[in-house]
């Protein structure tokens, strides 16, 4: 049995493809037109490209990109300064503050600075309340687009057994907590369990989401079960040539591929729904501040 590989750059097209529908409608029946600030301190090479692609994707699908690139000694009042100016503007729907932050800079601070309402990311205080006690809020962005994948996939999720590995507050957290908020019985695994590859054995869903370099290995999953791979790790590729790395997720790719009913890739799976999940979210966002309805689909 070879998994059926779930493709996250063409379901990542789909996605910004009805986020565009739905930004042409706000400007043809309203007037409006959703608009995504980032704020970029320092020069860390990674995030300068994600900003790049996101302000390319965001004018892609016909929303006002703005960027903000502060120098990296920039200081935390200033930095606050520009998120106040940023939630008071009425063109902006969504504010993005590009992380990590230097580190004279206090990241829950910043973070928790940018009006829930606005947060494109989901990891204000805030939103992290209602998204665990089931209410509407901003979700993030990644383990979105996992939910995503998954209701695509197997329609209803509902009553299925979902392991989640890694309890990140940016990734493993939310992720466990949409995945309950869809009927799942959710598991939430890490270094410390004891026999992860037991724990993993049980599970139809597998989201492997800590950090580790295929660490997951194919006699963990159970045959037949739907593996999203979240991790994204740099190893050294010696084959490819001197000085050449490969990207791997935190799943061995063959083994697992093997066995599961369902597989993400690295590169080419979770990825490019996180950029497209921060577009949806920014509409979302959007359609809330003028009492819109928001688009089915495209939101948890």
């Amino acid at each position: 049995m070879t998994a059926t590989v779930i493709d996250g750059k063409e379901f990542a097209a789909k996605v910004r493809a009805q986020v565009a529908t739905h930004v042409t409608r706000l400007k043809t029946d309203h007037g409006i037109t959703p608009g995504l600030a980032v704020v970029l301190v320092g020069e860390d090479p990674a995030s300068q490209v994600y900003v790049r692609s996101k302000g390319k994707m965001t004018v892609e699908v016909g929303m006002k990109s703005v960027e903000h690139k502060l120098d990296v000694q920039t200081s935390e009042s200033d930095l606050l300064a520009l998120i106040d100016q940023l939630n008071k503007d009425p063109e902006i729907h969504g504010i993005l503050v590009q992380l990590p932050l230097p580190k004279h800079l206090n990241e829950e601070l910043v973070v928790n600075s940018v009006d829930p309402a606005k947060d494109v990311d989901g990891f204000h205080i805030s939103n992290v309340g209602l998204l665990g006690t089931g209410q509407k809020s901003m979700v993030p962005c990644t383990p979105l687009g996992c939910l995503m994948m998954l209701r695509d996939h197997h329609g209803s999720i509902s009553g299925m057994n979902a392991v989640v590995i890694g309890r990140s507050n940016i990734v493993g957290k939310p992720m466990a907590q949409l995945l309950l908020n869809d009927s799942a019985t959710v598991t939430i695994a890490h270094s410390r369990t004891k026999d992860l590859a037991d724990v993993v054995r049980r599970a139809d869903i597998v989201v492997a989401a800590v950090g580790r370099p295929e660490m997951v290995l194919g006699d963990w999953i159970k045959p037949g079960a739907t593996v999203i791979d979240v991790g994204i790790n740099r190893l050294d590729a010696p084959e490819k040539g001197e000085g050449k790395t490969k990207l791997v997720g935190d799943a061995h790719y063959e083994s697992c591929a093997a066995v599961a009913g369902a597989i993400t890739p690295v590169p080419g799976g979770v990825g490019p729904m996180t950029i497209a999940c921060l577009l949806a979210n920014t509409v979302t966002a959007c359609c809330r501040a003028n009492g819109l309805v928001e688009p089915e689909g495209l939101t948890a």
